[in-house]
């Protein structure tokens, strides 16, 4: 493979620059797997899946840096050739999903409970800034902290604060071997026993709730697997694997209806919330998917009330996707954007008004 051919550093480089001189806004684009979640942006495309291919991987070291136009798939196989994993299990929602992109959306699968959120691996990021200036923040190694917080940020901040060009990510072995056990539960028990579960040594990695029945996920050794499934009983499903990935990316049956679906982050043991619709439970309660008529304010306020948030996750109306800001976070995230996108041209409006 030629790398130089997948190098389209200058190039992004000088579209962003020339963006910022013209004072037009620029949608940042990537593989477009996930260009329904966030507001809508109107603006000339800036295209970084051209940017693409493996800078550095050292399987002893645990590290991976790639171009942010790296697919998905790419990096995944790579790792699995080694025995390692994207431990935070980013979402695809199709064929075309990039690093950058799940880092610039924030959005982690199945096992973030047990493993981590992709901020918690996001190690070190390069970015072009709102006026076309290379940055880099962080490191290849958790111990450099220089600049680390900035990196971090970047994780969901759909590239309004700057567009990456590069990730350096910690990665993590792939467990020895994974069983998946299912439970017959309602969802206030399955809450409380993911809860209970939870709370006690047991090598769980997923556990999920939908139609009276929980799933639960076991990642190990093959003798902690067995040990934890005496002590759990259930029934054990065949092709785990595939139940989890079709989680992960949408294509359970739960996510074919083709109404505004939200997502509510709350603390796992708070119990079912007084919502009308249809709804499904993700990382052991602490993720909850919902289809619901009820208005956008009321559907805030439960996920207030049990001390998260909700977010209008896809389709009903993209002007009023993210659960509004406090004002002292607000002002917050004005610093930053005008600190790094100070004529305001990176995907301008994709998180809030004004931003």
């Amino acid at each position: 493979m030629n790398e130089a051919a997948h190098d389209k550093l200058d190039s992004l480089r000088d579209q962003v620059a020339q963006a910022f001189e013209a004072r037009r806004p620029l949608a940042v684009t990537g593989g477009g797997s996930k260009a329904f979640y966030g507001r809508p942006v109107e603006g000339e495309p800036l295209a970084v899946t051209g940017h693409r291919g493996i800078l550095d991987y050292e399987p002893s070291e645990l590290v991976l840096s790639a171009r942010a136009g790296t697919p998905l798939a790419d990096i995944e196989a790579l790792l699995a050739g080694h025995g390692q994993m994207l431990a935070f299990e980013p979402p695809h929602f199709g064929p075309g999903a990039t690093l950058g992109g799940a880092v610039a959306c924030g959005l982690s699968g199945p096992r973030r409970p047990w493993a981590g959120a992709v901020r918690d691996f996001v190690l070190g990021v390069s970015i072009l800034n709102g006026r076309g200036e290379p940055l880099s923040f962080g490191g290849r190694v958790m111990k450099n902290v220089a600049g680390y917080d900035l990196s971090r940020l970047m994780a969901g901040a759909l590239g309004t604060l700057g567009v990456l060009t590069a990730v350096s990510v910690k990665v993590l072995p792939r467990p020895e071997t994974e069983a998946t056990l299912v439970f017959e539960r309602d969802a206030a028990a399955a809450i409380e026993a993911c809860a209970r579960w939870s709370a006690r040594p047991l090598p769980l990695s997923a556990a999920c709730h939908h139609a009276g029945r929980l799933y639960l996920r076991l990642s190990g050794s093959e003798r902690g697997i067995r040990g934890a499934r005496e002590q759990l009983g259930g029934e054990a499903l065949n092709d785990g694997d595939a139940f989890w990935t079709s989680l992960r990316d949408h294509r359970h049956p739960f996510f074919d209806a083709g109404r505004p679906l939200w997502r509510l982050s709350v603390p796992p043991a708070s119990p079912p919330l007084a919502l009308a619709g249809d709804g499904l439970l993700d990382w052991g309660g602490g993720q909850r998917w919902l289809y619901t008529d009820a208005p956008a304010e009321q559907v805030r306020e439960a996920a207030r009330a049990a001390g998260g948030h909700a977010t209008r996750f896809r389709g009903g109306d993209r002007g009023d996707v993210f659960q509004p800001l406090p004002a002292p976070l607000l002002a917050l995230q004005r610093r930053l954007k005008q600190a790094l996108d100070p004529a305001g041209i990176l995907n301008p409006g994709r998180l809030y008004e004004g931003l």
